[in-house]
């Protein structure tokens, strides 16, 4: 059965416009649901609203949302006059420009779509707007009413389609200067620099999306399965943390390059296995 389309309208580029649908690029589909269930019963619970001073449950129509403006103070917000808020057949990617991807920062990523058309005979249309994409190496920037917002999206090709991503609202993201300002400024010595290209370039690779493994989803299967079977639950031990050593020790024990514990370690084995075979031949002289 083929996906759902999470939203459907229109693809618009100046005068060009072609009926499109998103469908949702990640899922969460395959995770594991664990239920909050009574110990005592076995039975599921139940979540219920209650009222915060008289502890009586609420009923749904008397539900709604508010804005706290002193303490225990509210403004009420109805549902209707949030659904007002919402923008009302803006159902059209309206593209308004065209830029290099790199121009875009990825802080700014939200959430991935598949961009596909919605009709039989849009796919003339939409397979000459993806090859333009491509064929000029550039991204477009559009909006579109999204999900009771109107959104931002980058769109861009992928495969034999587009992929559109929303963009993060401009107040969502952090101060960059809140995060890296407590960093002190730190010299770097050159054989440090070195080492550290040096390991880079040892342990350089490709993407491999299908290495991207969930260990707490394998876990927690496993975890169900032993309790479905009656095994015994196997106690997953902490990792032994590895001896302090300096920046540079490590750096250069991780490139390979001798350090002052390896080569005492390799000392002790050399002296180890003169000792050994040294036994061995006396041993046979006494025979």
């Amino acid at each position: 059965m083929p996906p759902r389309a999470s939203w459907k309208g229109f693809l618009k580029v100046a005068e060009v416009t072609t009926p499109v649908a998103l469908y949702s690029a990640a899922s969460s589909a395959g995770h594991i649901v664990l239920h909050t269930v009574n110990r005592a019963t076995g039975h599921r619970l139940r979540r219920q609203f209650v009222d915060a001073e008289t502890g009586a449950p609420t009923p749904p129509e008397n539900q709604v949302k508010g804005y706290e403006v002193a303490k225990d103070e509210y403004v009420m917000i109805e549902p209707d006059e949030v659904a007002a808020l919402s923008p009302h057949g803006d159902k059209t990617i309206d593209v308004s420009a065209f830029l290099d991807h790199s121009e875009v920062d990825e802080l700014y990523f939200d959430q991935p779509y598949y961009l596909c058309p919605a009709e039989t005979g849009a796919e003339r249309v939409f397979a000459l707007l993806t090859a333009g994409l491509r064929k000029a190496n550039v991204v477009a920037i559009g909006r579109a009413g999204l999900f009771r917002r109107v959104r931002t999206l980058l769109i861009r090709p992928y495969g034999d389609g587009l992929v559109a991503t929303t963009l993060k609202f401009d107040y969502q993201i952090r101060s960059v200067a809140d995060a890296f300002d407590q960093i002190p400024t730190t010299r770097i010595s050159k054989e440090a620099l070195e080492l550290a290209k040096h390991i880079i370039k040892k342990k350089r690779g490709v993407f491999d999306p299908s290495a991207v493994h969930d260990r707490y989803e394998a876990a927690l299967a496993e975890l169900v399965k032993a309790k479905l079977e009656g095994k015994p639950i196997r106690a997953v031990r902490p990792r032994t943390p590895a001896a302090r050593q300096s920046l540079l020790a490590a750096l250069r024990e991780s490139a390979g390059a001798p350090t002052k514990t390896a080569a005492a370690r390799t000392k002790a084995t050399s002296a180890h296995h003169r000792a050994g075979r040294a036994n061995a031949a006396s041993r046979r002289k006494a025979s």
